[in-house]
């Protein structure tokens, strides 16, 4: 399983959380002492002007009744108990209200994600945005504000701020041997121990990524220079390179879902995050084809590879991107879940066991807590465990290929973005032909997941099976279709 090496203590079972993909620690105080070292230097320092995006992110909010009444009521909302009233020292809720979320946003936005030191322990904090807006995210109002196309619109300006900083010289401060630095003993442990486990090699980090270990940073010129990281020849082989019925992984991931016999249209909400095709496709006219469609989910690591490589041979038909929302949860993971309370519950549209099956929330992942939906509680696992739902509204690249392979035909690849790390790249274009395993695009700032669509036709099994520990290697056998 992908985890971090400062996640090895002993973690009070209280504050342990299993994390899809190690983007944040799975001991929920290092979360914990992260943000309240952001929030006490913006309190115990003299107050900053926000940048320009953010001022104009604070006339948005007050400038619309609807708006500001969200951003007051999504921190009021969260539950006045343990463990969201506390931090795990006893200190106060940490964010305020929407003014004091800014202040932090306008800190933290001239940083990199880092390594955190804390007395029981080091982690990462991969997502530093949802490390603010997490409890409020899952609330009522939270859930609202992250849906509102406006609101979305300000997101998007706000962290295409933020990437710039991430792609300037100054965020390559943190690629250094410092303890909170990526070079640190702790942290590439952890990155090495996630790059060699799905080949069971021993390679060391100027072995597996080009780079320059003799140079400053390693040669990588910003956090996101490092980040899309390229891999050196040979150490992620194509497999079955001449067999065009050998499907290979697109990205290296780890195994989320499979489901067969998915809709065009589903309730994608609902707790069992049924695949809505035509939503996850942007509604393209090709979506069509892939009515009853089997899809595979893989999840990325924070601490992986994030370039996307071509499952089969085959030619562009279409390549775009769709933008979406960035910080939204399905209310079932809040105090609003309606499925406990009975609003907007419904039965499942599709009864028929022979239909496609309902992957839950959390369901084979390892997780040691059950969610925390409904009855007033809210999942502290956050939006990592609702990728399904990602799929039909997150910021996505889709891409739709004409096999080689005509038992093949039509299939689609979505690259699904997930709170801050949402910035998709194609690095093809319509019509270009493309070999199994050549790049087709990368996630900047990280990634989130992705899915394979194949049409209801295709003959295809023999994909990995949930629950397998290590990453599934990108450009490796995923899956075969029968001839």
């Amino acid at each position: 399983m992908v985890h971090q090496r400062g996640d090895d203590h002993d973690i009070p079972q209280e504050h342990r959380l299993y994390r899809h993909g190690a983007w944040l620690p799975a001991d929920y105080r290092i979360q914990h002492e992260w943000l309240k070292k952001q929030i006490d230097f913006v309190d115990n320092n003299p107050k900053k002007e926000l940048i320009p995006v953010l001022q104009e992110f604070k006339h948005f909010i007050e400038g619309s009744p609807r708006i500001y009444m969200y951003f007051n009521q999504m921190w009021e909302e969260i539950p006045h108990k343990k463990p969201y009233d506390m931090d795990p020292t006893g200190s106060k809720r940490q964010v305020r209200g929407y003014r004091h979320m800014l202040a932090v946003l306008n800190h933290i936005m001239m940083q990199a994600p880092h390594w955190t030191e804390a007395g029981f322990g080091v982690g990462m904090v991969g997502v530093p945005m949802m490390g603010v807006f997490d409890y409020a995210m899952a609330t009522p109002s939270g859930h609202a504000a992250f849906l509102d196309p406006g609101v979305n619109k300000m997101l998007k300006k706000i962290l295409n701020e933020w990437g710039k900083f991430l792609k300037s010289p100054r965020s390559a401060d943190v690629l250094g041997p410092q303890k909170q630095g990526w070079f640190s003993k702790t942290a590439v442990t952890d990155l090495m121990e996630v790059a060699n486990a799905p080949l069971k090699t021993s390679h060391k980090f100027e072995d597996m990524y080009i780079c320059d270990p003799t140079a400053e940073h390693y040669g990588f010129r910003s956090w996101d220079d490092f980040f899309t990281r390229q891999l050196r020849e040979g150490v992620r082989p194509v497999a079955a390179p001449e067999d065009d019925s050998v499907v290979v992984n697109a990205c290296e991931s780890a195994v989320y879902n499979l489901a067969r016999h998915a809709r065009l249209r589903d309730r994608f909400w609902i707790k069992h995050e049924p695949y809505s095709v035509l939503d996850m496709l942007g509604h393209d006219p090709l979506a069509a084809q892939f009515d009853g469609a089997t899809v595979y989910q893989g999840f990325l690591s924070a601490l992986s590879y994030h370039r996307w490589h071509a499952p089969v041979s085959g030619r562009i038909v279409r390549a775009f991107v769709r933008d979406g929302t960035y910080f939204s949860e399905p209310l079932f993971q809040g105090p609003a879940d309606p499925s406990k309370y009975g609003r907007g519950a419904a039965p499942d549209p599709d009864p028929d066991p022979a239909s496609q099956p309902r992957h839950k929330a959390g369901q084979d992942d390892g997780s040691e807590e059950g969610g925390g939906g409904g009855g007033g509680e809210i999942d502290k696992r956050s939006i990592a465990v609702a990728q399904g739902y990602l799929t039909a509204l997150a910021t996505r690249a889709v891409i739709f290929m004409q096999a080689d392979n005509a038992a093949i035909g039509l299939l689609a690849f979505v690259g699904v973005g997930m709170d801050e790390v949402s910035t998709c790249e194609l690095t093809v274009a319509q019509g270009q032909h493309v070999a199994k395993g050549d790049q087709i695009g990368m996630f900047h700032f990280g990634g989130s997941s992705h899915c394979l669509l194949f049409r209801a036709d295709v003959p295809v099994d023999g994909f990995p099976p949930r629950g397998r520990r290590e990453n599934v290697p990108v450009r490796g056998q995923l899956a075969v279709v029968r001839k």
